[in-house]
């Protein structure tokens, strides 16, 4: 009787061993042996055997999903390292549906870049001043202006706008390079629609979306739809009536608070369809191998917990760099980076203007004084940097555990993310200052908004490349308590 039940607890440890290993076959096998209660010894040879009988294959199949398996195996650790496996195996075949999958995060990846191209143009639009040169906005959209006499005609139009008054000596010609902008940037718009709309319902009728992003790939067609509504809202802060403005001679632009709502609408936008493409190639965590239960295994708990809390530091570069970027916006919007051109100091006498709270109420400060936003840009683009240098500082030398140092165990992909981020907002706080100290000339501040964008990625890039190392404290408790290899057959 303690002989049965001991090689029944064996057995189930066995099924436990081989679906850690992927076996899912065998594993199956095993654990419908013990649910019977069998008492019979389970060697590899009978859950290979039982195996075969509950899940019939080719000999191809077969010797496809025994390289899988190897090439899993092989590749969870090579050295002290956690490297992601390379392929599925589901239902027999090597891949599964990543070739699918790699096509849908392709289309988004795309889709985000056509985004990241649409944001760049809208910022030329308002340096160039051209953002209220189209009066209307017609859903359908609309050809341009192609004789003199239409042109006047829509020249007649912009004249009758607050604008117009503080720009009267502009020529015809002048005219027409503002409209050329503003309406490429709308038809962007309108072409981003069709760039991800045509896309998704083909995916989406030959059934090619994953279940886990169906969601949200569908809010992602509405969140765009927003974005162009938000963006003709930010349009008609500049056409109502601003005499107000104009008598005391405050320049005509949009409000600066629509304009950040519309620049935060597209970064969100932009880092949905980045973070949305990752999950793509993922595929569901529950049916897809993942680095996570090799990581439990194979790497010590301090190194663990040092994974884990540099995805943390990943994720809130992340975020820095979003609410930076934001800001970034209401820099623009009140022309802020045209003013103040020294750094470190914001005058050649003073860190701080004495201008700096003059606004009243207080809060109208952070939104509408030129000093205050620009010095929020400063501090938060600080903090962004300060951030991304440490958490490339904290894998490479702030970490080191049983085995080995967080750098060695890494594996390629968040080594070369947390490399290229804290590359990248080196660079971009860089260009930042050189667009301060130059008075903002188009070609560097409209590289510097590009360069926000790619910092926003290649940080979601560092967060994404560590999430094997998202576990609960418990397991990571447990992880050098658990050996990866497999225990002899029972009873040899």
């Amino acid at each position: 009787m303690i002989s049965s039940r001991c090689a029944c607890a064996s057995a189930a440890a066995r099924v436990a061993l081989y679906s850690a290993r992927g076996s899912s076959a065998a594993g199956a096998a095993a654990a419908a042996v013990v649910a019977r209660g069998g008492s019979k010894t389970l060697t590899h040879r009978s859950l290979r055997a039982r195996s075969s009988a509950h899940y019939p294959r080719t000999r191809n199949q077969a010797q496809a999903c025994g390289r899988g398996q190897q090439q899993q195996q092989a590749s969870t650790l090579s050295g002290d390292k956690l490297v992601e496996p390379p392929t599925a195996v589901v239902d027999g075949k090597v891949g599964g549906d990543s070739l699918k999958n790699r096509a849908v995060a392709a289309w988004l990846f795309g889709t985000a870049g056509a985004v990241a191209v649409m944001v760049t143009v809208g910022g030329i639009t308002r340096m160039t001043k051209s953002g209220l040169s189209m009066t209307d906005w017609k859903i359908q959209g609309s050809l341009p202006p192609s004789s003199e006499a239409e042109w006047e005609a829509e020249f007649d139009r912009y004249k009758a706008f607050p604008e117009w008054q503080q720009r009267r000596s502009m020529t015809l010609d002048e005219f027409k390079h503002i409209f050329f902008w503003e309406y490429a940037h709308r038809m962007l718009g309108r072409a981003l629609g069709v760039v991800y709309g045509v896309p998704l319902l083909y995916f989406g009728l030959r059934g090619r979306i994953p279940a886990h992003i169906r969601g949200r790939v569908a809010g992602l067609f509405a969140l765009g739809g927003a974005q162009g509504l938000v963006g003709w809202w930010m349009v008609k802060s500049g056409l109502e009536d601003r005499s107000a403005d104009l008598a005391v001679g405050k320049e005509i632009r949009v409000s600066p608070y629509r304009l950040a709502a519309h620049l935060a609408t597209a970064f969100t936008t932009f880092s949905l369809l980045v973070h949305t493409g990752f999950q793509a190639l993922d595929g569901p965590r529950a049916a897809s191998p993942s680095a996570t239960d090799a990581a439990r295994r194979l790497l010590d708990a301090g190194v663990m917990r040092q994974g884990s809390n540099l995805r943390v530091m990943a994720m809130g570069v992340c975020g820095a760099a979003f609410v930076t970027a934001v800001s970034g916006a209401f820099v623009a919007g009140n022309d802020a980076g045209r003013c103040y051109n020294c750094f470190p100091k914001m005058t050649e006498e003073d860190w701080l203007p004495e201008e700096i709270l003059a606004f009243r109420p207080m809060w109208r400060n952070f939104f509408e004084n030129s000093a205050t936003v620009q010095a929020d840009h400063r501090a938060l683009a600080l903090t962004t940097t300060g951030a991304a240098l440490g958490m490339f500082w904290y894998a490479r030398r702030g970490a080191g555990g049983g085995t080995g140092t967080l750098w060695a165990a890494l594996p390629a992909a968040p080594r070369a993310a947390t490399t290229a981020t804290a590359g990248l907002v080196t660079a971009q706080a860089s260009l930042g200052i050189t667009t301060l100290l130059q008075c903002a000339p188009l070609p560097l501040a409209a590289s510097h908004q590009a360069g926000a964008l790619t910092v926003l990625a290649s940080s979601m890039w560092a967060a994404h490349s560590l999430r094997f190392a998202h576990v609960p404290p418990s397991a990571v408790a447990t992880s050098s308590s658990i050996s990866p290899k497999m225990p002899p057959p029972v009873g040899s």
